[in-house]
């Protein structure tokens, strides 16, 4: 399917469907947490054509009862986020991503229906009881896997447990942003990574269940992709469309604060390094004082946000909540600055229909 869109000329762009979901663009802007995706952002995607997605961790990080009903408050958030993102993005698709390593998952998910999500992605682990929990509504859900091992399980699980498939299909390779599907010493030889050949085969993987449940399953690439060029190879391999993180860092809708925005613009190539999270995933960061400070000393730890199903406060070398709330408010010396590996590239900042534009110029 495809659609004639005008900015100075005309472009055939290829439209993502997701069942009776259709956006204009190709484009799927990725979860960034905490708060770096909010109703903002995912409003000015969803507005310019594209999927808007907010991360549902922390996402009321900025609630005045978020420190005593850390819950109520994110909850509270969520659907206050899902609302005004819907409300503002002109009959956009608004989306959530959800780590399925976080506590009260279930409690999210349901939240975001009744806000009026269309779609649920989730990753950091398999998403075995969303079917389950989105079971009756018109809320589509996508799996984010890395491997077509990892396709399999999930959509054979979803299958004889719940005789539903994937709606969507988001395939993270190792140059994302944030927790990543793999582990350590796979991306320490980043090179030996075979992402495209992984990628055409999760594309076998999902027509065969596509096939099965008389569906066609969309397949999206993600993870380093920053450039028309980027999305055009991608689609030409086969993909539906693409996620990107990081480029949408650097724009004025993202919600981050513009201190974190700065880190993107300032940073090198070198600054960007791989970092092991308090949950023993590897995930890639800005290199900054907070990390070279925690890789050799343990700071206190006096409160436990509840977060993440793996973390134990007793020994997790620091809290990940209080990083990540600390990057996006801008206080970059005690931050974990999540990024991809092209953060460097990030030159300015730029508008939200500037970089849509930029990502769709080669289709």
């Amino acid at each position: 399917m495809y659609l004639y869109i005008t900015y100075k000329e005309e472009i055939l762009i290829k439209q993502l469907k997701i069942g009776d979901l259709i956006a204009k663009v190709p484009v799927i802007q990725g979860g960034m947490g905490v708060g770096i995706s909010r109703s903002s952002l995912a409003a000015a995607v969803a507005k310019a054509g594209g999927i808007g997605v907010i991360s549902g961790v922390h996402v009321g990080y900025d609630e005045e009862d978020f420190e005593k009903n850390t819950l109520n408050a994110n909850l509270r958030a969520l659907k206050k986020h899902i609302i005004k993102a819907k409300e503002n993005s002109n009959g956009g698709i608004i989306g959530l991503n959800l780590m399925v390593a976080m506590n009260n998952y279930e409690e999210h998910v349901k939240q975001a229906i009744s806000a009026g999500v269309d779609l649920i992605i989730s990753g950091a682990g398999l998403p075995t009881k969303l079917p389950s929990l989105v079971k009756g509504t018109s809320v589509k859900i996508a799996p984010i896997i890395s491997t077509s091992k990892a396709a399999n399980v999930i959509l054979k699980m979803w299958d004889r447990k719940e005789k539903v498939t994937a709606d969507l299909i988001i395939v993270e390779g190792p140059q994302a942003g944030g927790h990543l599907g793999y582990n350590k010493e796979e991306l320490q030889n980043i090179d030996n990574i075979d992402y495209d050949k992984e990628f055409i085969e999760i594309l076998k993987v999902a027509k065969a269940y596509g096939e099965k449940f008389n569906k066609e399953i969309p397949v999206v690439a993600a993870g380093g992709i920053f450039t028309g060029e980027d999305v055009l190879k991608y689609i030409n391999l086969g993909a539906s469309g693409v996620q990107v993180g990081t480029k949408f860092v650097g724009t004025y809708e993202c919600d981050a604060s513009q201190s974190f925005k700065d880190t993107y613009i300032n940073a090198t190539k070198d600054d960007i390094n791989l970092v092991i999270s308090p949950v023993g995933m590897p995930g890639r960061a800005i290199h900054n004082k907070f990390i070279q400070r925690v890789s050799s000393t343990r700071p206190k730890i006096t409160k436990c946000y509840n977060c993440l199903i793996p973390c134990n406060p007793k020994d997790t070398p620091y809290c990940i909540s209080e990083a990540l709330i600390n990057a996006v408010k801008g206080d970059i010396d005690n931050a974990l600055l999540f990024c991809g590996a092209n953060a460097y590239k990030v030159d300015k900042l730029y508008s939200v229909d500037e970089v849509i534009k930029e990502l769709t110029s080669k289709l």
